[in-house]
């Protein structure tokens, strides 16, 4: 009776430690994975593209299951034109993770970005529907964007109101609703988010070149050359400066 004890006492240390190995394993291939997908995100900044590509194949043949190396991998696809594909990646990450609010805000885009974008806004708002998701103003702003995009300006304006109640400091979601408020001749209101925008971000050449084209409307002669002189000095080869020379021969 006694040696039986000892032996079942023994096959559980043996079991337990078998666990704790697996466990351990387990763990090691997820940082593998975790890492491999960290330097894919950084060579795809840099455009290099093949070596990200390569990372993030490591990262999945560490760890098949890990949701942010196929949701980067969806992202990376879709940047090189691989559509099929990226959608695979992308289907895969949230069939692992059907909450996962990076892969959904992604997902959105990608679906957004081709034209589809009733089901784009609906992978946005399942997104911020998760209370822990650190970015719900950044999903709010991508669905105003997305319905924008499909010709629903009224929709567009829920969407970025909701980002600002939830983060009335969000840069991205200011300078569209400063865009879309030029668009509808909501002159001053645009001048006021143009304005709160340059509080929280730098200047850039979209954004000055919006500045221009509010001005212009409000008939504020110094705030034009201001804002013209500042685009053509920080920005004389931006796309922008070309077309304040276009608007100026007109």
């Amino acid at each position: 009776m006694g040696y039986l004890l000892l032996l079942v006492s023994a096959f559980s240390l043996v079991a337990c430690q078998s666990a704790g190995e697996r466990k351990e394993a387990a763990e090691d291939r997820e940082r593998i994975a975790q890492l491999n997908t960290q330097l894919a995100v950084q060579y795809a900044a840099r455009q290099d593209y093949a070596t990200a590509l390569q990372k993030l194949e490591k990262a999945l043949e560490a760890d098949s299951n890990y949701v942010d190396a196929h949701d980067a991998l969806g992202v990376l696809r879709a940047r090189l034109g691989q559509f099929e594909d990226a959608e695979r990646s992308f289907t895969k990450a949230l069939k692992i993770d059907p909450d996962n609010s990076t892969a959904l805000n992604n997902y959105g885009q990608f679906l957004c970005q081709r034209g589809r974008y009733a089901e784009g806004q609906k992978s946005f708002l399942k997104a911020v529907e998760n209370p822990l998701y650190r970015l719900p103003a950044a999903a709010y702003t991508n669905a105003g964007t997305c319905a924008l995009d499909s010709g629903d300006p009224e929709s567009a304006e829920i969407y970025y109101r909701k980002a600002l109640a939830v983060d009335p400091r969000f840069p991205p979601t200011l300078f569209q609703m400063a865009a879309l408020s030029l668009r509808l001749e909501r002159y001053l209101p645009a001048r006021g988010y143009l304005q709160r925008y340059q509080e929280v971000a730098q200047q850039s050449a979209a954004s000055l070149w919006l500045g221009i084209r509010i001005e212009r409307q409000l008939g504020d002669e110094d705030a034009v050359a201001s804002y013209e002189l500042l685009l053509e000095r920080s920005f004389p080869d931006a796309p922008e400066t070309r077309l304040l020379f276009e608007s100026r021969a007109q």
